[in-house]
């Protein structure tokens, strides 16, 4: 009870601290009037009544004494009325248009359908070839023509028609010419062969028939020394009749698939003197796939007879390589070794290197390759006789051996169409084949060459580029340059061996009916020799620049008339010493199809 009249009186005590007292001031304000509440249209009248007048509603001050206080008065006269100006009035009217956009009613159909899992790869259907329309639809060809130099030109090429199991056909060619620079500088080539092909469901058998037959007259002689009274060129003719065939197992894409083949090719060869060569190679390989590993052996006999006025031999090699190859998606190795045993009137047995590499670079554009070779090369009484036709009786046959031939380079497309394969090479050859010629310095008789041979090693250098344009079936353009360094052992030059060589050609289809071809040959200046007193006196051939171009027009599907310029420059140096090529000539004629 006593805390609680205590808590009360301190209560009373306080609210007569904090609350003032009016009997202290002695300036009483006015009381404010209550506002009257008036209408909406009555405070209109109101206020356009009192900004009509003019009152001084200031302050009023009343100091009657310094330092007494202030007392303020301020007079409402009526209501306080906002007024907006024109310009931030809004005036926005509601749009009452309805755009609600039409939906049309949507309707779904289900699909009664299976569901198929579509993970496993499946084969692919063979699509159909379209069917082939020929420019001609013949399967036989016939030209024929006539120019100036005597020339006269005859080709034709027969077959059986399109059966994919077998073709059957032939053909023969005649071209003859005769020069004016010396005398009887005649040449004529006749060939004509028949071949065959037939595919079969395991295996696929070829073969073909060729007789060849060259003839010259050896018109060359001496040019530094006087015509002899009586000079009458001996006759050489040139025959070879061959033959081969084949048979192999057809392709399969199978796995650890099982594949081969056998080949036999031989000829008989003679010339208008006592030469003869007889020659049969049988070939063949047996090859088994496993998974991405290839491994076979790869095997010849060669048998071959020589036959001239001094000498008979027999002169044969066996071959054997075995190797292995591996190949993956930009790779390809090939590892093996090239065993060859001469028997006959040579015996010696060598082993021999045989691996390849080749790496894509650029996949699809550039690949690098590189190879390791060597072989035993046959020396051959045709093989010379086809390379300088104007070699005397009795020649040297020694087979020359290629110790280790190393090349790299690369090969692939720069661009649509446009492909190139460029290689470094350097060779080792040891009893290399040279032809020198069997003329007198004081005489214009003896004019055959012989061959002789590098018997030490020669080291062979250089380079071949090759490029070629084929922009579809309208044009294509190729190209070949060949640079050659000879190091001779016991020789003094590599004697009528080019260091340089250039072969290149176009073909162009100006429309359906005209075609033009184009070919240029540059070969680089070469050497042969005279032996004088046991001396050997060089003697330069120069340079050859061979220029050919042709035209050929169809005046209908079947017949055809064409004109061929050969020598255009008239580049009449010699080939070989003093066997001067021929001059300007251009022959044309006709062809048939049928």
């Amino acid at each position: 009870m006593k805390f609680r009249y205590t808590y009360i009186l301190v209560t009373i005590l306080m609210a007569f601290y904090f609350v003032p007292v009016n009997g202290q001031v002695k300036n009483k304000k006015a009381a404010p009037k209550k506002a009257v509440p008036v209408s909406q249209s009555t405070a209109k009248k109101l206020g356009d009544a009192a900004a009509q007048i003019t009152q001084d509603t200031s302050k009023k001050s009343n100091t009657k004494t310094e330092g007494s206080s202030l007392s303020e008065e301020i007079i409402v006269t009526t209501q306080y009325k906002p007024v907006l100006a024109d310009a931030v009035k809004i005036r926005r009217n509601p749009d009452l248009e309805d755009k609600t956009p039409y939906k049309a009613p949507l309707s779904y159909t289900t699909l009664d359908k299976r569901l198929q899992k579509d993970n496993e790869i499946q084969q692919l259907e063979a699509m159909k070839r379209p069917a082939e329309r020929d420019s001609v639809p013949t399967n036989n060809y016939a030209r024929a023509g006539v120019g100036n130099l005597k020339t006269t030109f005859v080709e034709g090429y027969f077959g059986n028609g399109k059966d994919e199991a077998l073709q059957v056909g032939g053909y023969v060619k005649h071209f003859a010419q005769s020069g004016t620079m010396f005398e009887k500088q005649n040449e004529s080539r006749n060939e004509i062969g028949v071949f065959g092909k037939s595919i079969m469901a395991e295996n696929t058998l070829s073969g073909r028939i060729d007789y060849r037959r060259r003839g010259t007259y050896f018109y060359g002689f001496n040019t530094d020394v006087a015509t002899p009274p009586v000079f009458d060129p001996q006759k050489q003719t040139l025959s070879t009749i061959s033959a081969e065939g084949e048979i192999a197992k057809n392709y399969r894409d199978v796995e650890n698939d099982f594949t081969y083949a056998l080949k036999f090719k031989g000829y008989v060869f003679s010339n208008a003197y006592q030469a003869r060569e007889n020659n049969v190679v049988l070939t063949g390989f047996l090859n088994k796939t496993v998974k991405q590993f290839y491994a076979g052996m790869a095997a010849s006999l060669d048998l071959g007879t020589q036959k001239d006025s001094l000498y008979s031999y027999n002169n044969s090699l066996i071959r054997l390589n075995p190797y292995l190859k591996l190949q993956g998606d930009r790779y390809k190795i090939d590892a093996g070794v090239n065993i060859v045993k001469e028997f006959g009137f040579g015996n010696r047995f060598f082993i021999f290197p045989a691996a390849k590499l080749e790496f894509q670079v650029v996949p699809k554009y550039i690949r690098l390759f590189a190879e390791a070779k060597g072989d035993v090369n046959k020396a051959s009484i045709r093989d010379f006789s086809e390379t300088n036709p104007f070699i005397g009786e009795n020649i040297a046959i020694k087979n020359s051996v290629e110790r280790l031939a190393i090349s790299v380079g690369l090969k692939g497309t720069l661009a649509p169409g446009l492909g190139f394969k460029a290689t470094v090479f350097r060779n080792n050859v040891k009893n290399m084949a040279m032809f020198v010629n069997g003329f007198a310095s004081d005489s214009a008789g003896n004019n055959k060459f012989g061959v002789i041979y590098d018997d030490g090693d020669t080291r062979v250098s250089g380079f071949n580029g090759e490029l070629d344009f084929k922009a579809g079936d309208d044009l294509n353009i190729f190209g070949r340059v060949e640079f050659r360094d000879y190091q001779t052992s016991t020789e003094e030059q590599a004697w009528n061996l080019p260091k340089f060589k250039l072969t290149a050609g176009a073909i162009i289809r100006i429309s359906n009916k005209v075609n033009i071809n184009g070919s240029l040959l540059f070969r680089g200046d070469t050497k042969d020799r005279f032996i004088i007193q046991n001396e050997v006196q060089p003697v330069a051939i120069k340079s050859i620049v061979d220029l050919n171009g042709g035209v050929e027009y169809k005046i209908t599907k079947q017949l055809s008339i064409f004109a061929q310029v050969n020598n255009i420059l008239n580049n009449s140096n010699a080939t070989w010493l003093y066997y001067n090529n021929y001059g300007f000539n251009i022959f044309g004629g006709v062809g048939y199809a049928f």
